[in-house]
This record gives C-alpha cells, sequence and structure tokens, in this order.
C-alpha cells in the first residue's frame, strides 16, 4: 500500500485499525510513534548495487488507555512527514514490537482494517545463484530417478 492510498483510506474510516497476519487487532491505545523514510542501499549476492525506499511506520502500544489515534491526526502527521522531510508516494513498511523483537511487515486494506502483512526474505539474483525461477513441471508417472549425481566418489563434495 501507498502512502497516497492509505490517505485515501483514513478519510473514509470513523476509526484506524491494525489487523496482525495471525487475525488479532492491534491494541486500539496503539499510537503510530513514527512516520518516516527509509532508504536501504545495498549489494546483492550477484554483485547488483541495489536501493530501496519506503515510508516506515512504527506503531506502538503501551499502559496509555486512554487516548486514541483518529484517523484525521495519522493524515496530518503523514502531510506534516511529506512537508517537513519531504516523503514521497512510496510502498508503506510497519514496524511494530512482537514478542521478542520487532516485527516488520507490509500493508494493505480491506476496506475496515489496515492488515499487516508478513513480509519474507529473498534471493534477488536467483538467475546468478543457479536459482530456477519457477519450480519444474514434471506430470506423476514421467519422473525418472537420475542417477546420484552427488556419490561419495563423485567429486562433487
Amino acid at each position: 500500500m501507498k502512502l497516497s492510498e492509505i490517505k485515501t483510506a483514513l478519510k473514509e474510516l470513523a476509526t484506524i485499525a491494525f489487523q496482525l497476519p495471525n487475525g488479532e487487532l492491534v491494541p486500539n491505545h496503539f499510537h503510530v510513534t513514527e512516520v518516516g523514510k527509509v532508504t536501504k542501499h545495498f549489494i546483492d549476492c550477484g554483485g547488483t548495487v541495489r536501493k530501496e525506499e519506503v515510508v516506515n511506520f512504527q506503531l506502538w502500544e503501551e499502559n496509555d488507555y486512554d487516548h486514541r489515534l483518529h484517523p484525521e491526526k495519522l493524515v496530518h502527521i503523514i502531510e506534516l512527514s511529506e512537508k517537513i522531510i519531504g516523503i514521497e508516494d512510496l510502498e508503506i513498511e510497519v514496524e511494530y514490537q512482537m514478542a521478542a523483537t520487532i516485527g516488520k511487515f507490509d500493508l494493505d486494506f480491506d476496506g475496515k482494517n489496515f492488515l499487516l502483512v508478513s513480509k519474507l526474505t529473498n534471493c534477488l539474483a536467483k538467475d546468478k545463484c543457479g536459482i530456477p525461477t519457477e519450480k519444474p513441471k514434471v506430470k506423476i508417472g514421467e519422473w525418472k530417478e537420475k542417477e546420484n549425481l552427488c556419490s561419495p566418489n563423485s567429486g562433487c563434495c
């Protein structure tokens, strides 16, 4: 979900709810403690230099049960971050404190709740690592066992 999309969604909501991948809701007394731009400049395992930028929201909840973040307040925080630190219309990544560490999530919206979507690691240089992009399709009955290419005397290990 991009920054412009969350702003549009927030303008239609009376309350904000974030739903974890397991279906549980983040407690409704959460705060968005940070809105920022995160830049990751790196080299992948194939030697390609890459740069990724995302808008980062940090959700936090504590014992402050009397305060609720209202949609118009979050829109104001977003617009302030766009104006002051120059955040562009980028994809949103959400950080949320899990049991022992911070979880990072992509963001989606189902019309009612903002969905924290699990992120997965990935190899960005599969072609250089020899990793097939698709699993080979084999029909049952046509698969034949190949000779053991990694036997003790084959020299592969």
